[in-house]
């Protein structure tokens, strides 16, 4: 028995001093985390994160949390009988949607991870891309129409900073408005990686419902580490990078062009992996560099 409380002693010493120098690389800088999937859906892994995103916190890191909202979206769509339709993996928005979006994402979805936050003993901020004008947007134009869509036309740091500032995590949905006051559903990822690149932040982690890009698709084994954001179109020409992958990455990359130290895509089923991936040598997923 003393023996194994040793080893047990031993083991968390370890963790605690390898993590030293990530903490201190770490220390007063920004990073963002997309958060969705799995990770947003499932209570234990729910209070996983909001207790990863209050330590990293106490220690000095900077965290932006983006949030999307898509089942609960859908859910709140059947309830008042209107129907969810997805076009090229994004949801049209016609006008009774974008009002539903609207109050589930900045209202229900954002106040419960704020909620979270403060019952872990952190510090947050519901924030949504409307307030400040912290994000303006025009319709997105395409082949096919889909309704109150936005492309992102401007990123506006200054109540993202002033919130930092003041000691809390700001929690933003990604609804946003043009000059006119029309309201636009924005893809938590896009919004994500924009965000991250306007705040100059040291990573942007984005966390999904696989374990990162795969060699084989099929092979959770070929899981690719690293990825230099110059391999990425020959890849997609391999078909290593394809289907829903390809917006992902392609987030990525614009983040990482834009000024953002690394990007990653984790495995948001995995406990605790925004730890693992901020605070360990082997990190957890794939990184875009």
């Amino acid at each position: 028995m003393e023996n194994t409380e040793y080893i047990s002693n031993d083991v968390r010493s370890k963790i605690l001093s390898d993590a030293l120098p990530y903490i201190q690389r770490y220390n007063g800088k920004i990073v963002v985390v997309k958060y969705g999937g799995n990770a947003m859906t499932n209570e234990t892994l729910k209070d996983a994160v909001m207790s990863d995103i209050v330590l990293l916190s106490l220690v000095g890191v900077k965290v932006v949390l983006v949030h999307g909202g898509g089942p609960e979206i859908n859910d709140m769509l059947k309830r008042v009988g209107i129907e969810s339709k997805f076009i090229n993996g994004l949801r049209y928005t016609d006008e009774a949607t974008v009002d539903i979006v609207k109050m589930v994402l900045a209202g229900k979805v954002n106040k419960e991870l704020v909620s979270h936050l403060t019952q872990h003993g952190g510090k947050a901020l519901g924030l949504c891309g409307i307030d400040g004008q912290m994000i303006t947007a025009h319709k997105l134009e395409g082949e096919v129409d889909l309704g109150f869509v936005g492309e992102i036309v401007n990123v506006n740091t200054t109540v993202i900073h002033d919130a930092l500032a003041s000691g809390y995590v700001p929690v933003i949905s990604t609804v946003a408005c043009d000059e006119e006051g029309q309201t636009y559903n924005i893809n938590a990822d896009t919004a994500a990686a924009r965000i991250a690149a306007e705040l100059g932040a040291e990573n942007l982690i984005l966390m999904t419902d696989i374990v990162g890009l795969l060699g084989d698709k099929d092979d959770s084994s070929t899981l690719i580490p690293s990825v230099q954001v110059s391999e990425v179109p020959f890849m997609k020409r391999q078909g290593i990078i394809s289907g829903g992958m390809i917006p992902k990455i392609d987030c990525c990359v614009e983040a990482v062009r834009r000024g953002v130290k690394k990007t990653c895509i984790i495995d948001g089923r995995v406990p605790h992996s925004i730890l693992i991936e901020l605070l360990t040598n082997e990190g957890i997923g794939t990184q875009f560099i």
